[in-house]
């Protein structure tokens, strides 16, 4: 059975490295994107997979094609409508309602019902974020920073 144009699977790494606070984004198909599917958040990846030789990393969530984040503590690829206080997808603040205070103000205690995505990755996961777990010989090749294109703007 040959996969079709549109079974083509992809995603968009996001690899946070906790040493320097540097983040790096990679896009993966087909056979490298394979080996992402049925993994869940927490799951530990070598880095030979991302041709990135002895490192490893570990996953920590994601988002599914629709934008909505993927929570460890939601089974499975389905989405959810979770009642949750904190964590993941969850916003718990209100604005101030009299005109003398401004900003927002943090409701204790309030729940709130937010839709998250599944903790486990499948084909419609549109995003993977991951930390280094260990670091290889080599650094992290990070793209070269965009200062001529603000050195023209000037």
């Amino acid at each position: 059975m040959s996969r079709g144009v549109k079974d083509m699977v992809q995603f968009k790494l996001v690899i946070g490295d906790p040493k320097t606070g540097k983040t790096m984004q990679k896009e993966v198909k087909d056979e490298t994107a394979q080996a992402f599917l049925g993994l869940k958040i927490g799951d530990t990846v070598k880095g030979e997979v991302l041709d990135l030789t002895g490192y490893e990393f570990q996953i920590t969530g994601g988002s599914d094609y629709a934008g909505f984040p993927m929570r460890a503590d939601a089974q499975g690829i389905l989405r959810r409508k979770i009642l949750a206080i904190s964590g993941v997808g969850v916003n718990n603040k209100k604005r101030y309602r009299k005109r003398k205070k401004k900003g927002m103000r943090t409701m204790e205690g309030m729940r709130s019902r937010k839709t998250v995505a599944g903790n486990t990755i499948f084909e419609k996961t549109a995003q993977i974020n991951l930390k280094v777990t260990k670091q290889g010989k080599e650094p992290l090749p990070m793209p070269e920073p965009k200062e001529a294109k603000a050195e023209e703007k000037k």
